[in-house]
């Protein structure tokens, strides 16, 4: 008996994914909550089925309804549902607060009832109550439950064979260095933005939206946050465009004002700004004034 159990529990961990989204079917309903499954209800297959809580229920579930829920170890160490969105998955890198930490480690904040643990061998440096860190989610093959490192070289890839030079990617920032700052990419790969190249300081955590410059010989990834300028300029300008539409065809935005500004505002150098109000006056879609620009 105890084998079977045995068995049945790893072919349930095996079918479900752990620390991720699961879209699963509802086998049974009871007072206390409803019954998942991955499969279609069947008699006797108990294993196979994972309770989602009546409080995370939405309105009107029915038996043989398909719902989307996370799945992880409630405080007990049972397999269970939740209509609640994590602020990250397993596999995925997020920036976290540090709600508790105790003699065997800290424990973040993750969106769900369960905070997410992270041993003390996981953590880069101490972490302390208070303070947010970047961190790796990862199932913990001994024990099946969700844990977190913030030890980011050992889950993610320096090098590709992948990326392309002028791939749009996703960015999260994790760590400054002398030459720059370190971000992952996507939720694999990490890579390095140059701080000669930036146009004001990151700071860790700050999710961005970038580009990839180059692959270098040895196959790491340099990272940029604009394309070069001649491959931006068209959707610069198109931005511009927009800018002036939203504000009534009027905007004090020029080529004369701060760097900072049109940064904020465009996402853009200055330089890159002034080339494309410039191709756009030549089309002669703007009016270039010393205070204003206006739309024609």
């Amino acid at each position: 008996m105890g084998n079977h159990q045995e068995d049945g529990t790893l072919h349930l961990f095996k079918r479900l994914k752990v620390g991720r989204t699961n879209v699963l079917r509802v086998v049974k309903r009871l007072p206390f909550g409803a019954y998942l499954s991955p499969g279609s209800a069947k008699k006797g297959h108990d294993l196979e089925e994972i309770l989602l809580p009546k409080r995370y229920e939405p309105e009107n579930l029915k038996v043989d309804d398909l719902i989307k829920v996370f799945i992880y170890r409630d405080s007990e160490d049972r397999l269970i549902a939740t209509t609640e969105t994590p602020l990250a998955q397993v596999d995925e890198c997020a920036y976290l607060k540090v709600v508790d930490v105790n003699q065997v480690g800290a424990f973040m904040d993750m969106g769900l009832m369960k905070d997410l643990f992270v041993p003390f061998a996981e953590q880069s440096t101490r972490m302390k109550v208070g303070e947010s860190y970047v961190v790796h989610l990862y199932l913990d093959e001994h024990s099946g439950r969700i844990m977190a490192s913030s030890k980011l070289d050992k889950f993610l890839f320096e090098t590709s064979h992948y990326h392309k030079p002028e791939q749009a990617v996703d960015l999260l920032v994790y760590a400054e260095t002398e030459l720059g700052y370190k971000a992952v990419i996507g939720s694999n790969y990490t890579g390095l933005l140059y701080k000669n190249e930036l146009l004001k300081p990151l700071q860790i955590g700050d999710k961005l939206s970038g580009y990839i410059k180059a692959i270098r010989p040895d196959k790491k990834i340099d990272l940029s946050l604009q394309l070069p300028s001649v491959k931006s300029r068209p959707e610069l300008a198109n931005r511009i465009l927009a800018h002036l539409k939203e504000s009534g065809g009027v905007s004090t935005i020029t080529d004369k004002s701060p760097p900072e500004v049109i940064y904020q505002t465009f996402n853009a150098s200055k330089k890159s700004f002034k080339k494309a109000l410039g191709a756009l006056y030549k089309r002669k879609l703007i009016i270039i004034e010393k205070d204003k620009i206006t739309l024609v």
